[in-house]
């Protein structure tokens, strides 16, 4: 019980700072310094109010200073990293699996939150991700007794970043094709383009990290997710665009845990 109270309040302090790479990285500041400071007065946060989930009830979710209003994506990026990091360990224990998977959810949830408020997906969670998995995943071809290296994991992530980039990049061409040239139905709001360079980056990267096989998984569950909130969205702003990095990172985390019994699930019948 004591190790998973250590693991939930350890991801709670990750989430704090996925939250500054969630606000700087579109900005492009650093990530490192300054120190947390208030977004609205620029006053410096002192220790004390920067404690995951305590500090935003104590001052009631606003600044100490200016008194501006602290968003709701604090605490909730804080819960959600507790929470992945707290279900990565029950599935891995604390082993290189639980280090390599958990690294892939913090930039799953950095991915998230940036492509939501900026419809953008940082080229360093992406592309950095993708040279991150391809590493670690192959590190695990590595074996101690007797020393040698089984090419298996390499080749997996390799074919996953081939897999999770080309599938999606040449469906969202094909589509534009189709869409654009042979239907000749006008742009929305000056789009050209049904999917853009950073999905197609974050669906490689999950390659990277989980193989070909999960990335092609992951591009077919990924749809269902976004089809509900796309027509929400579409019935209440009027509103056909959305976000698609939420919904590869939701069924990419849904690989992780699930995809296994899933695929069982349907060879069975």
């Amino acid at each position: 019980m004591i190790e998973r109270i250590i693991v939930f309040v350890f991801g709670s302090v990750v989430g704090s700072f996925l939250n500054v790479c969630i606000h700087r990285m579109p900005l492009g500041q650093s990530i490192v310094w300054p120190h947390s400071h208030c977004p609205k007065c620029k006053k410096k946060i002192p220790g004390y109010d920067n404690i995951p989930f305590l500090s935003y009830i104590f001052l009631r979710g606003r600044c100490r200073f200016c008194k501006e209003k602290i968003s709701l994506r604090y605490p909730l990026v804080e819960l959600l990293t507790a929470l992945l990091f707290l279900a990565v360990f029950n599935k891995y224990g604390l082993s290189y699996d639980f280090f390599v998977f958990s690294l892939f959810g913090c930039g799953l949830i950095i991915a998230t939150f940036v492509d939501i408020a900026h419809r953008i997906i940082p080229d360093e969670v992406s592309i950095g991700g993708i040279i991150f998995g391809f590493i670690l995943t192959s590190v695990k071809g590595f074996n101690l007794n007797p020393l040698s290296y089984n090419l298996g994991p390499m080749l997996d992530s390799f074919l996953g970043i081939i897999a999770g980039g080309g599938i999606i990049y040449l469906t969202a061409k094909l589509f534009d094709l189709v869409y654009f040239k042979l239907l000749k139905r006008p742009p929305i709001q000056g789009e050209t383009e049904s999917m853009g360079g950073g999905d197609v980056k974050l669906l490689a990267m999950i390659g990277a990290f989980l193989g070909w096989q999960a990335a092609i998984f992951v591009f077919f569950l990924a749809p269902f997710f976004g089809a509900v909130i796309g027509i929400i969205n579409l019935f209440v702003k009027k509103d056909h665009t959305i976000p698609y990095g939420p919904f590869l990172s939701i069924a990419a985390i849904f690989a992780v845990f699930w995809m296994d019994k899933v695929i069982r699930l349907i060879l069975r019948y």
